[in-house]
């Protein structure tokens, strides 16, 4: 009478029909008193360790991006339109007579408005509000308060300051320092983390950049009323580009 085959004695002799080689298997393994054996066919996984690095670089600002315009009120839509056109064309000239290039000054928006007068509950028409904004790109940071002065000193009444905010014409060179910062950082932390283990670091693994990583420039005014700005002083700080990688590198 044929032996009974075991789950184990089965998986043999279908590698031995496949040409497969045998494992060595203990003896205890292919007891019917052992039914059920895990065998680890790969060697282990290396260890890993994942960190993240952060860096920053710092350069003083280049160029002021102004948010300017004029606003108006008139009785009529076309008294409105017309004075809205001519305090937005004498706050060009000035600007012009700055030095500011045509190519670095942009209409943001024009806008035409009725005003109500909404006293006893009751919406009467007041007049019209004609508006019109620029951004205008200062490219010598040193002039950014003649260049305010000028606006307010053109428009008027009429003139509005909407934002001052300081950059860098190119920030490719700032962000690219600051991922060398954020690269080393996450390095750094590796090979701690390598000798607290009693290991040596070996290689990167993977390498990931995280998508917010961006340079900061200065902060906006808010709104600035065109009067009262004669000798307008302005604090360009520094922008900061920032940047955070995860590494991933194995132990050895």
């Amino acid at each position: 009478m044929p032996l009974p085959r075991t789950p184990v004695a089965v998986a043999l002799v279908s590698l031995l029909a496949l040409g497969v080689p045998a494992l060595a298997v203990p003896a205890a393994v292919a007891s019917p008193a052992h039914p059920a054996v895990a065998v680890r066919l790969a060697p282990d996984s290396p260890a890993t360790v994942t960190v993240t690095g952060e860096g920053s670089a710092s350069a003083a600002p280049d160029l002021a991006l102004v948010g300017a315009g004029v606003e108006v009120s008139a009785k009529t839509s076309q008294a409105a339109v017309d004075a809205q056109t001519k305090a937005a064309t004498a706050l060009l000239a000035a600007v012009r007579a700055q030095g500011v290039a045509d190519r670095d000054v942009r209409t943001e928006g024009v806008s035409l408005s009725p005003v109500y007068d909404n006293a006893d509950n009751s919406a009467r028409l007041k007049g019209y509000q004609a508006a019109q904004s620029f951004s205008v790109k200062v490219r010598e940071v040193a002039k950014t308060g003649a260049v305010l002065q000028a606006i307010t000193d053109a428009g008027g009444d009429a003139a509005r300051i909407n934002s001052v905010v300081f950059d860098v014409s190119d920030p490719a060179p700032l962000r690219s320092r600051a991922r060398e910062a954020a690269h080393d950082d996450a390095h750094a932390k590796a090979e701690q983390y390598a000798r607290l283990s009693g290991r040596r670091l070996g290689r990167l693994v993977s390498l990931s950049e995280d998508a917010s990583s961006s340079s900061r420039p200065a902060p906006s005014t808010g709104d600035i009323p065109g009067a009262g700005m004669s000798a307008v002083p302005v604090a360009p700080g520094e922008i900061r580009a920032t940047a955070t990688v995860t590494a991933v590198y194995e132990l050895d």
